[in-house]
């Protein structure tokens, strides 16, 4: 790889203070854009301030505005022309408002910034047009047709801008990247179908209507041949939309039960997803119907009443942890999802047979399937698509992590069982009927269904008594909860293997052809290690969650360094992993933006030129003082291996350690900072300040920077100094390195790069390098990184910009959390709230 280009003009930037209040600086994130928005900022505007004259917040408009200004079947019949316009500038109470003001917010700049604003204007308003008009065309086709779902909605009138903000997001995915046109397609397509499919509302097919033209007008506009096609993926984002599928099949029996009177088309058996408590008029139907079913309905009633009701949303659950199976690529996730929807399939199918036999209609067959054929789409569609793409889902989990979630699953599932018939059993005469064992066994399984299912199992003990409710209250849901976390840490923990043997190969490779000045730190402890198809590269990584985070720049062979950013980016979407390479050279950054990827600047390496280093003039003024007090205060260098060290100098070091760490109230950050552990290595050499009394007053740490198996510089690392010490020891230390080093003919010194701290080189930073400016300078006063920054300028050296490469923005929340989790591998709740509490102030 070529050397990084050097900016000797750089000026390091220095700490500034904080200035105006944090909120007003988020809402300035929120709004800016805004203004260079004016069709999304005078929609916002008319939408609330139309609303509140017409008082159409609290509910959707009176009824005598809206059969003028919404769209349906009976104002078009009217002659009203002009509602599918109208009907942008109202929604139907305050939380529609809320959610399309959200919509239009995200939607809307990116639109009128991306496509301008006169054609994001003209696909906002004729999206609503044509969007409104073709859902109520549907609407009516299916009147015609016979539909039962068309002919309950077929008096609805909407209003609500979201079919245009639909067309809009849809046009606009035209005018992304292909990640995001695919992602954007995605939501912008499931979001309303699965609003239409178990809502039903006429205002979810106008929304449904308003995406499909906004992908046909963005196909027209902005396609490209084989747009519209579906093209192949790569295995990781293959898993995501699969996994973003099976999430909606959860969610929307979930949204549909907070609507009243949902009609959707896949509603009928949506109480089988989803369990709803029996209300008062169940009640008193059961309690005419038999005392047993009387007393069934008041145990289900109070089970609602109790921690129990959270088996009512098990299955979306199960779903839910099911998907991160799906989206990290594991078989295990892929075979319960399968079993799952063969299961509801069977259960559907059992409840067709039962309602087939039993029908005493003239035409049973359609009747059926008018009632149950629209429920066995969904999970059939699902299963195809588990089936089609069963081929990405090939990861496994290591044979022990298995047995180990076997057990708990399984004991957890023992214990209740052996609960509910054991105590049962010596509780009997709590029940209605009096149970007997067999009674128990038969009722067993419906502590592990939702209380939906109740009415399909065969008759079970009532309880009673408080303690066999209990019982029936806790059993299940204690089993289910140890499951389904049982199953989320299986999912989520990374299942890497270290090799011992990996980490030699690779120190040897170091050191036969070298790396970056940071490329030492790929022998630290916690790193595990890909090689390239040849070994002649390789890359350190450690992986959080989902996210392989490296450590520096890939190593070994110069020419192979080059392809290894592909083969790792390779490695990592087979496994389900984001990666990112972190605190690389302008080398790395070249290579992965060749694949499309992204980067931000993330620290600032320091480095010194030792052939012609020289501390003479007035630059160089207060490295000569340093140098000059400490020989007239009788403090010497000297360097020192940590295993060779006298006793006496490792316990101060350790106690000037302690210090800095007691001093701080946190834990000493780790990946690109060492600590104790890192100096036990034969290759780190350490320089410690003594006094004449054997007094250590500091120490730095430096690593070996290989060329052709041999030492050619040395990157800065651990540096401590006491507290009352020599004050001017860090100086002293540097400068005596530094000459130490060119008497061996070492080539340069590197004063290594501080996280979130850059020169400032007079460019524009967009907006993500101007958030982590602000967290350099909110932790500024914590860890004083930018501080760190500013004294190196002291040596005089040239900035080399450090990168952090990735190829998702999607993915930043998951890096930003695994950079942290990388930095501050052991921070305590309690320190978590002192770093805090200092932050703010």
């Amino acid at each position: 790889m070529t050397t990084p280009p050097v900016r000797e003009d750089a000026v390091p930037l220095a700490p500034a203070p904080e200035r105006g209040y944090r909120w007003l600086r988020q809402l300035e994130l929120l709004v800016g854009p805004l203004r260079s928005a004016p069709v999304t900022l005078g929609l916002l505007v008319a939408l609330w301030v139309i609303g509140a004259a017409t008082d159409s917040l609290r509910a959707r408009p009176p009824h005598h505005l809206l059969v003028n200004v919404g769209v349906g079947i009976p104002t078009l019949q009217a002659g009203h022309w002009w509602t599918p316009v109208t009907s942008l500038f109202w929604c139907t109470g305050v939380v529609a408002y809320v959610v399309a003001s959200l919509l239009l917010v995200l939607i809307g700049p990116q639109a009128e910034r991306r496509l301008g604003t006169p054609r994001a204007a003209g696909v906002l308003v004729g999206g609503q047009v044509a969007g409104t008009l073709l859902g109520t065309a549907v609407v009516r086709l299916g009147v015609a047709a016979g539909s039962a779902w068309t002919e309950d909605i077929k008096d609805q009138i909407a209003v609500g801008p979201t079919p245009g903000i639909f067309a809009l997001a849809m046009v606009l995915s035209f005018r992304l990247t292909t990640l995001w046109q695919r992602r954007t397609q995605l939501l912008a397509l499931l979001v309303p179908l699965v609003m239409v499919l178990y809502v039903g509302y006429l205002a979810s097919v106008q929304r449904l209507c308003g995406a499909l033209v906004g992908l046909l007008v963005g196909a027209v506009l902005y396609g490209r041949p084989g747009d519209l096609r579906l093209r192949r993926t790569s295995h990781n984002e293959a898993r995501v939309l699969v996994a973003l599928c099976v999430a909606a099949s959860a969610i929307g029996p979930l949204v549909a039960s907070v609507y009243k009177n949902a009609s959707g088309p896949f509603n009928n058996l949506a109480g089988l997803y989803f369990s709803q408590a029996p209300t008062g008029e169940d009640v008193r139907v059961a309690c005419e119907t038999s005392a047993m079913e009387c007393a069934r309905a008041h145990s289900t009633q109070h089970f609602f009443n109790s921690p129990g009701l959270l088996m009512g949303i098990l299955i979306p659950l199960l779903l839910f942890v099911l998907a991160e199976g799906l989206r990290r690529g594991l078989r295990l996730a892929w075979w319960i999802t399968v079993l799952a929807q063969v299961g509801w399939i069977s259960l559907v199918g059992w409840a067709v047979k039962d309602d087939f036999t039993g029908s005493d209609r003239a035409d049973p067959t359609s009747y059926v399937l008018q009632i149950y054929g629209e429920a066995l789409l969904l999970p059939v569609l699902i299963l195809m698509l588990l089936m089609l793409t069963q081929d990405r889902f090939d990861l496994r989990l290591p044979r022990r992590a298995v047995i180990r979630l076997g057990a708990v699953i399984g004991g957890a599932f023992l214990l209740a069982c052996a609960a509910y018939v054991g105590v049962g059993w010596l509780l009997r005469d709590q029940y209605e009927p009096r149970a007997t064992l067999g009674r128990l066994l038969k009722g067993l399984p419906s502590e592990f269904l939702p209380p939906a299912y109740n009415d399909l199992l065969p008759s079970y003990p009532v309880t009673t008594g408080g303690a066999t409710r209990v019982l029936e209250d806790y059993c299940g849901v204690l089993f289910w909860a140890v499951a389904l976390v049982g199953l989320l840490v299986a999912f989520r923990r990374p299942w890497v293997h270290a090799d011992a043997a990996a980490g030699a190969r690779a120190r040897a490779l170091l050191e036969r052809h070298g790396g970056s000045t940071l490329s030492f730190l790929s022998t630290w402890d916690g790193n595990h290690y890909w090689f390239d198809a040849e070994g002649e590269a390789a890359v350190a990584y450690r992986v959080f969650a989902t996210v392989a985070l490296t450590t520096g720049d890939p190593f070994g062979e110069p020419g192979a360094c080059g392809r290894a950013v592909a083969g790792f980016a390779a490695f990592c979407d087979a496994r389900g992993w984001t990666p990112c390479f972190y605190s690389v050279t302008p080398g790395v950054r070249g290579e992965a933006e060749a694949l499309g990827w992204r980067s931000v600047q993330v620290a600032e390496d320091t480095v010194v030129a030792l052939p012609e280093l020289a501390f003479t003039g007035k630059k160089w003024q207060d490295i000569r003082t340093s140098l000059n007090r400490a020989g007239k205060e009788g403090i010497t260098a000297e360097w020192w291996s940590w295993g060779s060290a006298p006793l006496v100098i490792r316990d101060q070091i350790r106690s000037i350690s302690e210090e800095w760490v007691s001093d701080k109230g946190l834990p000493e950050m780790g990946f690109t900072l060492g600590g104790l552990e890192e100096l036990d290595d034969p290759a780190v050499r350490v320089l410690v300040a003594v006094d004449g009394d054997r007094t250590v007053h500091g120490l730095t740490s430096w690593m070996p920077v290989y060329r052709d198996g041999e030492p050619v510089g040395w990157t800065l690392d651990f540096m401590r100094r006491r507290s009352e010490g020599f004050r001017g020891v860090m100086e002293f230390l540097i400068a005596s390195a530094a000459l130490g080093f060119k008497e061996e003919g070492a080539l340069f010194l590197s004063l290594s790069g501080a996280p979130l701290a850059r020169a400032d080189d007079g460019d524009p930073a967009n907006v993500l390098q101007r958030l982590l400016d602000w967290m350099g300078r909110t932790l500024e006063p914590v860890y004083g990184f930018r501080s760190l920054l500013a004294f190196k300028a002291k040596f005089q050296p040239e900035y080399r910009p450090l990168y952090m490469v990735y190829p998702d923005p999607a993915a930043l929340a998951n890096i930003t959390r695994a950079i942290g989790k990388a930095y501050l591998p052991h921070l305590t709740p309690g320190q978590g709230v002192r770093l805090m509490r200092r932050m703010s102030t």
